[in-house]
């Protein structure tokens, strides 16, 4: 017979999963796009339209999801956004004309709005606050594996069979997830809640036991995704290959992946705080952009490693930090107002940085970056954010 603790750990690993397929989505098909056929993405233009599409919907629609999830149960937005993603990716697989792959990239986004804070709604529903920070470290894992692989596997898969193989991968990838979440994640019924106007939603969102970990959270992905973009440009500008410069970026990746999980058994266990570990994250993030500044392959390496230290460190404690701040009722709605957060961070960093850059240099982009990020740390330090239980045992 299996045991609760056994159940439990059963029903994480679609969760887990669920967010490996958001992560991978985003990033297998936007490393692939620049380098698949002419008639698909025949400018940039275009380009950087199908990569806006994504993000757009998740910005405009994971809000309006995480709060359905509250209404009606996290299991069936998740699982039908699985479905619904997984139809998406077989539109293009099927159809394989441009015009239709705008229409998936665009049911790609809208899907993963629903299932991606389904996903993380669930996580807290599921666990109990003393256990909170491990299952979001072990979430915050495998998305960053999922964003880690993402670029390699698309550009094999795309190697391999062009892009409607990609798109194929995924369809089977969202619905082998739908089929493993449906039965094995137990059905969360909706709370009974009180009756909300937009102004208790405004105070709600404007109080600091969410204001605080989703800044945090937002500064985080505004540093990620910088690494991301920005430390290849300087590893060449500073003569390195490419070789050298994906490295780097894989260090910012893996190290992020492996800090989540150590971070979260940390809060768990009282060996850290939520402020202290927010407060350390964004302070290494902080110094790793700083890094960034210095010349050469030093400079990248050890720029990528604090950033994924510092980002590992925010993000299982941020969310953890929501969750134990937000009523049950109204979970999938916090998480989703907080996935908005971090998506306008996805945003938002890159182009403070390609803004300053473009009147300055790269370097005091990094810089400027850095700045907002270390004033970050004095906001956290006046906005107390309310703290697991479990993490001052």
């Amino acid at each position: 017979m299996t045991s609760p603790a056994g159940s439990l750990k059963w029903a994480m690993w679609p969760l887990y999963a669920a967010g490996f397929t958001t992560a991978f989505g985003a990033h297998g098909v936007a490393a692939s796009l620049g380098g698949s056929s002419d008639d698909a993405v025949t400018s940039l233009l275009v380009l950087g339209g199908l990569l806006a599409l994504y993000d757009g919907a998740e910005v405009l629609l994971k809000p309006v999801f995480g709060s359905l999830a509250d209404r009606v149960g996290g299991k069936p937005v998740l699982v039908g956004g699985l479905v619904a993603f997984a139809g998406a990716s077989a539109l293009y697989a099927v159809a394989d004309s441009g015009g239709w792959l705008w229409a998936a990239r665009l049911g790609q986004g809208a899907a993963a709005s629903a299932f991606s804070p389904s996903a993380s709604a669930m996580v807290a529903r599921l666990n109990p606050a003393a256990k909170r920070g491990r299952a979001f470290g072990g979430y915050g894992f495998y998305k960053s594996i999922g964003y880690t692989l993402g670029p390699l596997l698309g550009g094999v898969l795309v190697w391999a069979g062009g892009l409607r193989l990609l798109f194929t991968v995924m369809a089977v990838c969202g619905a082998a997830v739908a089929g493993w979440a449906a039965l094995a994640v137990p059905a969360v019924p909706p709370l009974p809640r009180e009756r909300q106007t937009v102004a208790d939603l405004a105070r709600r969102l404007a109080d600091r036991s969410f204001l605080a970990p989703t800044a945090a959270l937002a500064a985080a992905t505004a540093a990620l995704s910088v690494g991301v973009g920005f430390l290849p440009v300087s590893g060449a500008a500073a003569g390195l290959g490419s070789v050298a410069t994906g490295a780097a970026v894989s260090v910012l990746a893996a190290t992020a992946a492996i800090v989540q999980p150590k971070a979260g058994r940390a809060l768990d266990a009282g060996r850290l705080t939520t402020r202290t570990g927010l407060l350390a994250g964004l302070f290494i993030t902080a110094a790793g952009l700083a890094a960034a500044t210095l010349p050469g392959l030093t400079g990248v390496l050890l720029a990528a490693a604090l950033i994924g230290i510092g980002t590992g460190l925010i993000t299982p404690l941020g969310f953890a930090a929501l969750a134990a701040s937000t009523p049950a009722e109204r979970m999938g709605q916090t998480m989703g107002s907080a996935e908005l957060g971090r998506e306008l961070g996805d945003a938002g960093g890159p182009l403070l940085v390609a803004g300053v850059a473009t009147v300055a240099t790269l370097t005091v982009g990094y810089a400027a970056l850095a700045v907002l990020l270390a004033a970050g740390t004095l906001i956290v330090l006046v906005i107390r954010p309310r703290t697991p239980r479990a993490s001052n045992a």
